[in-house]
């Protein structure tokens, strides 16, 4: 069989490829080698050639559809409304399945099992914070550059996972805390929490919820991502909004329909905390606050720009916050976090992060919005001490505060 996996690339969507190459200058592997093949319309070249029988998937096939970042851009651009995401996932897969790598177990392990246990995640915070206490964590070989972005993780660790806020007759909305969000962001959480509640909502956070398989979709454990997703379904279960504030978990869980049983529920709830808020304030539940006479500058997170099709609702966001909006990057390259990106392609990570930085530090404004968690860290990763990187309803919950910024 061509084959292997349950979900495997479908005929269809290959078919819908009209070989325009709308998608080529925006795509960044592309724009950065040049050579068809790190481009969308090569992979689905190759991926069509197996459907065919003409190739197999070999070591060639894992490396032409792992260099991609699946930032989705192609999306947006393509005439067809291909869903290149999906085929994407579906062809990493298949790699996975049949040219399996060598630290393939320790990264199912850390994907498909440890971002699943709160136990787990908690225990590799604790450790990591006081690395970062001993100033060690951003030199460890491997996960080191990858963590050298992270905010600093207080200690003890606070949670959200569990939590109700809010009068119990208010509308109920529903906080997905996710997994690394839990542990390393959860002063988003907080500000998240803080808006909602002045919104006049109720805000609850199952306990029972886990990660939301994104990282293991991604990377190629689709049958990890599905059960993560059983778990999510069943957590979260009834008709309340799913209030998200990861870009990339956000997107991820609007794709649930592909995943698990039931999804489609979810991903019909779920909603950016940008798109909440935003329609809060237009309804006159929040306030829009006056001019404070500075700028925020704005990085757009390809799983909000391209995966959810939002960037007004985190500008409206940084207005009401009484900020002047500065576009960062209008051409919209991807920062090269991309999940595990940085670990698997570091070079080729780099040279965005350092591009997306040039791009920052050009407008002149210090002030820093960006709307997904691995897009912040690589921010501050390429960006020096003097830059503030803060999520669009950080900068709002603080505006409301009073805080300066």
């Amino acid at each position: 069989m061509v084959w292997v996996t349950d979900h495997p690339p479908k005929s269809v969507d290959l078919d819908s490829c009209v070989t325009c190459g709308l998608c080529l200058p925006v795509c960044p592997t592309f724009r950065l080698t040049g050579d068809e093949t790190a481009s969308p319309r090569g992979r689905l070249a190759a991926i069509t050639a197996v459907a065919e029988g003409r190739i197999e998937v070999d070591e060639r096939f894992d490396e032409i559809t792992s260099f991609c970042l699946q930032c989705r851009a192609c999306e947006t651009a393509c005439p067809s409304m291909l869903p290149y995401g999906e085929v994407i996932e579906a062809a990493r897969a298949e790699a996975v399945a049949q040219v399996p790598r060598s630290n393939q177990a320790i990264r199912r392990l850390a994907l498909g099992r440890a971002l699943r246990s709160p136990l787990m995640m908690r225990a590799s915070t604790i450790e990591a914070a006081v690395l970062q206490r001993m100033d060690v964590l951003g030199s460890l070989p491997i996960v080191g550059g990858a963590t050298a972005g992270l905010r600093r993780l207080p200690l003890p660790l606070p949670s959200a996972r569990g939590g109700a806020w809010g009068p119990v007759d208010a509308e109920r909305v529903i906080l997905f805390t996710g997994c690394v969000a839990d542990t390393w962001f959860t002063e988003i959480h907080t500000a998240t929490v803080r808006v909602l509640l002045a919104a006049g909502y109720r805000v609850e956070a199952p306990v029972t919820q886990t990660c939301c398989g994104a990282l293991a979709s991604h990377s190629g454990f689709g049958s990890d991502a599905d059960s993560m997703a059983d778990t999510n379904i069943s957590s979260m279960a009834g008709d309340a909004t799913i209030v998200v504030n990861v870009a990339g978990c956000g997107a991820h869980l609007k794709a649930y329909g592909r995943y698990g049983d039931g999804g489609e529920g979810i991903a019909a709830r779920t909603k950016d905390v940008t798109e909440i808020v935003a329609q809060a304030i237009e309804e006159g539940r929040l306030p829009t606050l006056a001019s404070s006479g500075h700028r925020v500058v704005v990085q757009d997170p390809c799983h909000l720009e391209h995966g959810q099709k939002i960037t007004r609702e985190p500008r409206l966001l940084i207005e009401a916050a009484g900020y002047e909006v500065v576009d960062a990057d209008p051409g919209g390259m991807c920062c090269g976090a991309a999940g595990l990106y940085q670990v698997d392609h570091p070079d080729t990570a780099g040279q965005l992060g350092v591009a997306k930085a040039a791009k920052i530090e050009a407008t002149g404004v210090r002030l820093v919005a960006s709307g997904n968690a691995g897009c912040e860290m690589q921010l501050r990763r390429y960006l020096d001490d003097g830059y503030e990187i803060l999520h669009p309803v950080e900068i709002y919950a603080k505006a409301l505060a009073g805080q300066k910024t």
